[in-house]
């Protein structure tokens, strides 16, 4: 995408999503292109991959489903429970259909960017760690660590990360996405299914 897409998409984040939403949204769009220079990704990708990564976040539970209805998108019952899951999936499909997104990366990033997935690709892993570390955040454990590690070896960050994740979700008792742990176990064993 060009600059002046990248901009439009920008201003359109701005006025689609809360302040705070959106300021989250800055920090994921920046520390991914932050990262994709360190690692040789395309940061035009990898800004519009952030910049998106949340852009059906500030729907309704209401609107991600009557979305996903409309336009054929599964939903598995853990996300009818909770349509606030919906965000990457809704978000994925407005990428494509509302901003003309047509890289097959970019959407996978955006559709990846909470649960992950085994086997991801560079840019995946790119906006899936800059979602986790971008400057607003304040309470993932180790986030210090892992912010450094980022630069230094991308796996190892990922591996962390999805590691602290696992752990608080289950310390609170959340519900665990079936994907997240796959995910973590992939990367576990050195990427080996």
């Amino acid at each position: 995408m060009k600059q002046s897409d990248i901009t439009k998409i920008r201003r359109s984040m701005e006025k689609k999503l809360d302040a705070k939403r959106y300021e989250h949204t800055l920090g994921v769009a920046y520390t991914a292109a932050a990262l994709a220079m360190r690692y040789g990704q395309d940061m035009n990708s990898a800004l519009v991959a952030g910049l998106l990564h949340d852009c059906a976040k500030c729907m309704t539970n209401e609107k991600r489903l009557s979305i996903c209805a409309k336009h054929n998108i599964a939903v598995t019952k853990a996300e009818e429970q909770n349509p606030f899951l919906l965000h990457a999936k809704v978000g994925s499909f407005l990428a494509m259909k509302k901003y003309g997104v047509t890289d097959k990366d970019v959407i996978n990033a955006i559709l990846n960017h909470t649960t992950g997935r085994p086997g991801m690709s560079l840019l995946e892993k790119i906006i899936w760690i800059a979602d986790y570390i971008e400057p607003g955040r304040r309470q993932a454990p180790n986030l210090e660590k892992i912010r450094k590690l980022a630069f230094v070896d991308l796996d190892q960050a990922l591996l962390t990360a999805l590691e602290d994740t696992l752990q608080y979700l289950n310390r609170c008792k959340m519900e665990i996405d079936s994907m997240t742990q796959k995910t973590y176990d992939f990367y576990k064993n050195g990427g080996q299914e």
